[in-house]
């Protein structure tokens, strides 16, 4: 899958940095691993190499930035195929439950355009090109009744 070669931000210690120097292997190529190669590279545990590489390929994504790819891997997705058959409001409404509270809206353009990307991945659109969509959707079937009722604030901002 074609994407582009940004360098992820991603949370690495000393430790795993200088393992990634010693493997000559820049962040930007972290996406593009298996996880169990990372592993053995990194010498951490397969759950810490997989959140890197989900984290690193997320990112990749137009307008994706490192707090969202967290967001996906709290809401268990470590892969873009993983994402094809979702449903972005579906997503942001399963999010906010776990969280416990409602975030905002832009939230939502954010998990449609991961699910977008999953299914075009040579796509160009950003996060904010698919604000109409949420709005004509959340205008026609509003939100569900267990939406949690407690503002949190976006760390987005």
């Amino acid at each position: 899958m074609p994407m582009k070669s940004k360098s992820p931000k991603l949370n690495l210690s000393a430790d795993e940095r200088s393992r990634l120097r010693k493997n000559k292997l820049l962040l930007s190529d972290i996406g593009s691993l298996n996880p169990d190669v990372l592993s053995s590279m990194l010498e951490v545990p397969y759950k810490r190499a997989r959140d890197l590489v989900a984290l690193a390929t997320f990112q990749r994504v137009p307008s994706v930035g490192p707090m969202f790819a967290q967001d996906l891997v709290d809401l268990g997705y470590y892969e873009l195929a993983e994402l094809k058959d979702e449903d972005g409001a579906d997503l942001v409404n399963r999010f906010e439950l776990m969280r416990g509270g409602w975030m905002d809206p832009c939230l939502e353009d954010q998990f449609r355009l991961i699910v977008h990307y999953a299914n075009h991945p040579d796509s160009k659109k950003q996060w904010w090109d698919f604000t109409a969509q949420r709005k004509a959707y959340r205008a026609k079937y509003g939100y569900p009744a267990n939406r949690p009722t407690k503002e949190l604030r976006s760390h987005y901002v």
